[in-house]
């Protein structure tokens, strides 16, 4: 004897697979719909609901630019590909799109013998290359020799990096074309004077005869007379 109560109940064992979860059994169905439907532009306009709906269910997509054109091309794939319409952006979907992937973005490569320097060593010394001999060329080289050393510093701080490593290693990454002279310095080119002359104050001194605190005292002996006054 059959149980009335489950009679007409259909289980998801009995189903067909869904394609795409993320849009419901019951969207399914419509696009599947949609392949019955006879007239042409009755379809049409079916399918542009199903899209417009598929849209609602995902509201927060629906400022990006590609989201339609994606929902069209995961009709077409709930549809199997056998949907006999045109979307908006008038490329029909195929199954070949699925398959497509984007091309590979190769990662630069540096001289490994060299890393511990960074990219942008190279970089400064490609500029350096393409400036024209002056000394503002050789001031800029001086700088590129100063990084380098704070860089090995950096990289390998147990061992004491010596000019010479720094000036050779300068010479062959710039393939012999940038040189450093053999009294030249390194260490002294990362240091700067930051000591900056006193303000000229046409010759008034804080704190002075002449400077800010004598008025500030004479403000404070004021208001200790009121004070005792008011007392």
């Amino acid at each position: 004897m059959s149980d009335p109560i489950n009679q007409g109940m259909e289980y998801n064992s009995d189903r067909e697979g869904l394609i795409i979860p993320e849009y419901g059994r019951n969207v399914q169905k419509l696009v599947q719909h949609a392949k019955t439907i006879e007239n042409p532009k009755m379809r049409q306009r079916f399918v542009e609901k199903v899209v417009d709906m598929m849209m609602q269910m995902h509201p927060q997509n629906r400022n990006l630019d590609d989201y339609r054109e994606k929902l069209w091309k995961h009709v077409f794939r709930i549809a199997n590909y056998e949907l006999d319409v045109v979307p908006p952006f008038g490329e029909i979907p195929t199954p070949e799109d699925i398959r497509k992937h984007p091309e590979k973005i190769g990662y630069p490569v540096s001289e490994a013998k060299f890393r511990h320097y960074g990219h942008n060593v190279q970089v400064l010394i490609k500029k350096a290359l393409s400036m024209p001999q002056g000394p503002k060329r050789d001031g800029f080289v001086n700088v590129i020799a100063s990084y380098m050393k704070l860089a090995y510093k950096t990289w390998n701080k147990e061992h004491y990096v010596s000019d010479d490593i720094i000036k050779g290693d300068l010479e062959s990454l710039s393939q012999g074309q940038l040189t450093l002279h053999e009294d030249t310095a390194i260490d002294n080119l990362s240091r700067t004077d930051r000591r900056r002359p006193a303000p000229n104050n046409g010759g008034k001194r804080a704190g002075g005869p002449n400077g800010n605190n004598q008025n500030s005292g004479r403000d404070n002996k004021q208001r200790s007379r009121t004070y005792r006054r008011k007392k």
